[in-house]
């Protein structure tokens, strides 16, 4: 660990660094990767020392499609070892590809009061504009406000705070990618102060057991035109321990894939998504064979608004956690479900 800032006066902020476009510069010939350490994504923004003392931590060095819900799992562990060595909250950089899922896992693991707050930058430290020191900064400043405590898991970018339910990548490479379609932001830093407008009636909780040796894995399927389903008997046979389906519009698969589907919800968990990527899975709208009615009537499970990235962390959790079937259902009724105001917990406490 390296410290920034000594300064007692100042809260204390742990900055985990773990790579991506934020951490990235070009080497020789050769395009940006990860090369910044932690110590250096801090030193390149004086300003933090007037904010607080910032202590710089590197836990990976990856571009974040390599980052894995395992990282995650020992991430948040390493966060409950800072917060109660007395830091006030906790910041995160890391690549763009994966922050809306990484963050909605965190978002699940972490339950402490310290905020956490994920951010990182659409354009590398050698390009010009590069905004990951504006993010950075931002995001600290909202690690020590007392505005964000209790709120979990957090996501800062372009002067915007998401949450990490609703936030979503929207654009490959505009500065503004992170978008929250059904909700908008909850808040917005100005002038160096955080804000926040909206809140989150709940919060939700998984604890995987201490000693959990690996993440059962959870296929996704995204259904496309004249799609006949002819993957889906390899789904079990590959040792996939459940199935995330991405379904067309408000949940609808084309007739071929109705009874296949059925035939591995006997076996293991299926989950129906929308592969639009906003609004709620419908529940009785439409009857025909492949709507939502009739695929939720054998047997798959609602995943409300949850899109199928976040939902298949949802599920491996849960699956890690040896919830049982009744449980993975209450989970998806409740979190894909925010505006009922019921928190989910598992295990029970």
């Amino acid at each position: 660990m390296q410290a920034a800032k000594l300064d007692m006066s100042l809260p204390r902020v742990t900055v985990f660094s773990t790579g991506g476009t934020i951490a990235s510069i070009p080497s020789g010939d050769a395009a940006a990767a990860p090369a910044l350490t932690a110590a250096q994504l801090v030193a390149a923004v004086p300003q933090l020392s007037g904010v607080a003392e910032v202590t710089a931590v590197p836990f990976r060095q990856v571009p974040s499609s390599e980052l894995t819900l395992t990282d995650m799992i020992a991430l948040a562990r390493e966060i409950e070892l800072a917060v109660a060595d007395g830091v006030d909250g906790v910041v995160i950089t890391q690549g763009t590809d994966t922050l809306e899922e990484t963050s909605f896992a965190l978002d699940l693991l972490w339950g402490g009061e310290a905020p956490v707050v994920l951010t990182g930058a659409m354009r590398n430290p050698a390009l010009p504009g590069a905004d990951g020191p504006a993010n950075l900064l931002g995001a600290v400043l909202l690690a020590t406000s007392q505005v964000a405590r209790g709120l979990g898991a957090l996501v800062v970018f372009n002067d915007e705070v998401h949450l990490p339910l609703f936030v979503r990548k929207t654009h490959t490479a505009n500065l503004a990618t992170f978008r929250s379609s059904l909700t908008g932001p909850i808040g917005w830093i100005t002038e160096n102060r955080p804000s926040i407008a909206l809140r989150p009636a709940v919060r939700h909780a998984i604890r995987p057991p201490a000693d959990l040796q690996a993440i059962p894995p959870v296929a996704v399927l995204k259904v496309a035109l004249g799609d006949d389903g002819r993957l889906l008997p390899a789904i079990a046979s590959l040792g996939y321990r459940g199935l995330i389906v991405e379904a067309m519009g408000g949940g609808h698969v084309p007739r071929a894939m109705v009874e296949p589907l059925a035939d591995l919800a006997r076996r293991i968990p299926v989950v129906l998504t929308s592969r639009t990527g906003a609004g709620e899975v419908l529940r009785g709208t439409y009857g025909f064979p492949g709507s939502e009615t009739d695929l939720l009537g054998r047997g798959l499970i609602h995943a409300g608004i949850l899109d199928g990235p976040k939902a298949r962390l949802l599920l491996a959790l849960l699956l890690a956690s040896d919830a049982p079937r009744e449980t993975i259902e209450a989970a998806f009724a409740t979190i894909g479900a925010p505006g009922t105001g019921s928190a989910f917990r598992w295990p029970a406490p």
